[in-house]
């Protein structure tokens, strides 16, 4: 049933003439007339009867009416939600239990009343979210291109905030009882980072760390997900893994695990944004101006070469 004809009919029954209605939509009146007419054919009913003012409903019309009027709203609903600048803020995060949407939640927290969508895009390759951004699939993506010349010249990529990394590891492990922890004395453990994937931003990164402290990081074997491998941490006395200090991590309490923080320098994931170059979500400048006021990280500190 085509829904600019209902839109007529609820017009026209609302106003009563169907020149207003026309005026209305922005339409000819004889265009209002054939959409009726057109409603009145499918449903084999008359819907209104001309009168020296104009239209009346008849009682199939009265009965109809707000059904139509359902179906009108419904159909505005759905353009709104898809639409950018009328429909929420949609941005894009690795994971709900990421420093990222630990962010944004503290943002939505602190803005009562925010239209904010927070979804995962299953992508690694930060060029396909990127793709989602110029496409308006969404309308900001935490991600990084760590090389800028690929990044689409209608797309740009700001600084959102750092992420300083912590050591997570399980009570028997060498180094469970330290306050803090410097890059140096992390060479030679075995660091686990699975789910490691090539041309993903996180895999450039790990891989300059790895070189500018001369540090182990195995991302070998499948990724089980969080509950496996904090279940490996707990039961092991040589394995840690590195998490960012807002990431959100759950265990058992018998776990014991420990976050311990890494200085001198601190080792910081910079985590970026990429935007339209052009007419972003309306939305979007005030999560900028909330991440641009978040504490930054300690100093001093190391960051990848695409950071900045």
């Amino acid at each position: 049933m085509d829904t600019e004809a209902l839109r007529s009919f609820v017009r026209a029954a609302e106003l009563r003439q169907l020149q207003h209605a026309a005026e209305e939509l922005g339409v000819t009146q004889q265009a209002v007339s054939k959409r009726i007419a057109t409603l009145e054919r499918e449903l084999e009913v008359r819907l209104f009867t001309r009168t020296a003012r104009g239209v009346e409903l008849t009682l199939d019309g009265q009965a109809f009416l707000p059904h139509a009027r359902g179906v009108v709203a419904g159909a505005d609903r759905a353009v709104t939600a898809v639409r950018p600048g009328s429909r929420a803020l949609r941005v894009d995060v690795l994971g709900l239990r990421t420093a990222q949407a630990v962010v944004l939640h503290d943002y939505w927290r602190s803005h009562p009343g925010t239209d904010l969508d927070v979804v995962t895009l299953r992508v690694d390759d930060p060029l396909v979210a990127a793709a989602a951004v110029r496409s308006g699939d969404v309308d900001a993506s935490f991600r990084a291109v760590p090389d800028r010349s690929a990044l689409p010249a209608d797309v740009r990529m700001i600084p959102a905030f750092d992420s300083p990394l912590e050591l997570l590891t399980g009570p028997a492990h060498p180094l469970a009882a330290a306050r803090s922890v410097t890059p140096s004395q992390l060479r030679g453990l075995r660091l686990w980072v699975p789910g490691i994937v090539a041309r993903s931003e996180w895999s450039v990164f790990y891989d300059e760390l790895a070189t500018a402290f001369d540090l182990s990081v195995d991302a070998t074997g499948p990724n089980f997900g969080n509950e496996v491998l904090l279940d490996t941490l707990a039961d092991s006395p040589d394995v840690a893994t590195l998490v960012g200090s807002r990431d959100r991590y759950l265990w058992p309490t018998t776990h014991d695990l420990r976050r311990i923080p890494i200085t001198g320098p601190a080792l910081v994931y910079p985590l970026s944004l990429l935007i339209p170059a052009t007419k972003p979500h309306p939305g979007l400048r005030a999560v900028i101006d909330h991440l641009k006021a978040l504490a930054p990280a300690p100093e001093p500190a190391w960051r990848p070469s695409w950071a900045g």
